[in-house]
This record gives C-alpha cells, structure tokens and sequence, in this order.
C-alpha cells in the first residue's frame, strides 16, 4: 500500500467512525444508556475484546484484519464502551485497540485492567504489587495512545498483597491523572465495601450470565449503589448455545438465536447491567448486537428466569 492510499484509507476510516457515533438508529444504542461513575455515558451493550487474541488469550489472533474489522464494525453498530486488559496477549488486544480505532472517536471509552502476569497460553497468576500496577498503567496508557484511562480496573485482588496497598495504589494513578474511575473484577460484596472505604469504586466485573448467577447477590448491591456492574462470560458457552440448553428451546420458539436471547436477558435484568460479549468475527457481533432488539415478554421473562435457576 503507498503513502497516499494509505492516508485516503486512514481519511475513510475516520469519516465512517464520525457518521457511525452520530448515526441515531445504531442498533446497539436500543439498549440504553447508563452513566458510569455519574459521567461516563455508555450504551449498556458494549464490546469485550479478549478474544481478539489468539488460543489461550496468548499472542497474535489467527486474523488481525479481521479483529480490526470487529472493532470498527462494533463503532458503526452504535456500541461506545470496549472493555480489555492488559493481560489480554499480554498487550495485543489494546494495540489492536488503538490501530482500529486511535484518533477514538469522541464519546468512546476504552475500560481496561491490571493486575495480572501472564507466563503462558491460558495461565494466569494474580501480581497486586504496587510496582507491578504501576507499570501495567503506563503500559495500558502507552499502547492504548492515552493519557488517561477513563475506568481502570484491578482485574482480581491479589490475595498475596494487603488490599490497602492494590486499592492505595489504584487511588495515586487517579490523583495523578492517569485513571478517571477505578472498578473492581471478580469480587464480593464485603470486599467491595472494603474497597470503598479506600478510593471511590464505579463499576463491578464479575461472571454471570442466565445460566450462571452466583453473583446475585453483587448484582443486587450494584444496583442499590448505582455501580455499573460488567458480566463476564455473558454467554457461558455452550451451557447457553448447546442443543440441550432450555434457552435453546425458547430461542427457536422466538426465531432468534440463544445468544441473542441471553444478552436480551441480562439487558431486561437490571438497568445497571452492561454486558460485555467478544468475539473474533464481524459475523457474530453482527449477530449479537441485533439482540438490542429483541424483547422478552413477561411469560418468557418467567420461563427463562426458571428455567435458568433449575439448570
């Protein structure tokens, strides 16, 4: 590619991006809007970019175009919350990240975390040294091409290193500048209530999904409080797309797909739900974005909230 049909792309790409966030009737805008930390207006249906990696969530995904491709297509479909780490690679997914999107569009906000060492494809080793979140920051903000992440989360709490020291450390990058709002991966009420007590906590990051609801209890406090809560894991593979799944049942009674239908669940489930579902193809975001419009009856509401309980 020349010089200058690489500036007409570059010229192209920025055009769609401006049409797209103006664009009213972006399907992914039909789920609402949430404010996260009181200022951070996000569509509640959003983008999780840890599978734009490869196998294991380890090095180059398999297509790169394509995850590039992903991450445009999720801008025109109205969807202006991405979340990622700086585990996811380690580093890949926020320079793909900034390739696609940087300059980010206005109204745009990249969520990203630290907080974990990755040795290896699929392994994960909790680092909440104070030192270790330092760098991960300056990391995250130099790929990602920022100057100030607009919410950082600590991806889990480290069990090795007093709380106070994490959750202290996460409060001096804020004093600094580097960090708008702090939020919390994979954590109980009482540790958030702890967390509060040391630096303001907007946003909680924990799995659940129709089939899985251990986190009941965090959901519930979230939306007391007013906190946006994340749910990883939104789909939880083929316990929601299998055959034999009884949201299977539904979604071909409604003409949808499963997915579709459990995204359109957790969206109905509370207003302070922001799910978060990745993936590595324009397809099935395409797929899973049109679950904005979908909506699910009182009487599905019940069959599914028991059948997802009895599962």
């Amino acid at each position: 590619m020349t010089h200058q049909s690489s500036l007409l792309e570059r010229e192209k790409h920025m055009q769609n991006q401006k049409s797209a966030v103006q664009r009213n009737q972006a399907p992914a805008k039909k789920t609402g809007e949430f404010l996260i930390g009181g200022d951070l207006r996000v569509t509640r249906l959003g983008f999780g970019a840890m599978r734009i990696t490869g196998d294991g969530v380890w090095g180059e995904p398999a297509d790169r175009a394509e995850a590039v491709r992903v991450l445009r297509r999720a801008v025109e479909l109205g969807i202006n919350f991405i979340d990622t780490a700086d585990s996811y690679g380690p580093g890949v997914s926020e320079e793909i990240i900034a390739e696609a999107l940087h300059p980010y569009p206005t109204g745009l906000v990249i969520a990203t975390k630290g907080g974990y060492e990755r040795p290896g494809p699929n392994q994960w080793v909790e680092n909440g040294k104070p030192e270790h979140l330092r760098s991960a920051c300056e990391g995250s903000l130099r790929r990602l091409r920022l100057d100030r992440i607009d919410l950082y989360q600590l991806h889990r709490i480290d069990p090795k290193v007093p709380a106070e020291d994490q959750l202290g450390t996460l409060r001096d990058l804020q004093a600094q500048g580097k960090v708008k709002h702090i939020g919390l991966s994979e954590v109980s009420v009482r540790q958030i209530q702890h967390a509060r007590m040391i630096v303001p906590i907007v946003s909680v990051q924990n799995r659940y999904s129709v089939t899985d609801r251990g986190s009941e209890d965090v959901l519930e406090y979230c939306e007391r409080e007013k906190m946006g809560f994340i749910p990883w894991f939104p789909l939880a593979a083929g316990r929601v797309s299998g055959s034999k799944s009884p949201i299977s049942r539904i979604a071909a009674r409604s003409k949808t797909t499963p997915s579709q239908v459990a995204l359109a669940w957790l969206l109905a489930r509370s207003p302070v739900m922001l799910p978060i579902p990745g993936t590595s193809k324009v397809e099935h975001l395409e797929e899973n974005v049109a679950a904005a419009e979908l909506k699910i009856d009182a009487n599905k509401w019940q069959e599914l909230d028991r059948m997802a309980r009895a599962s």
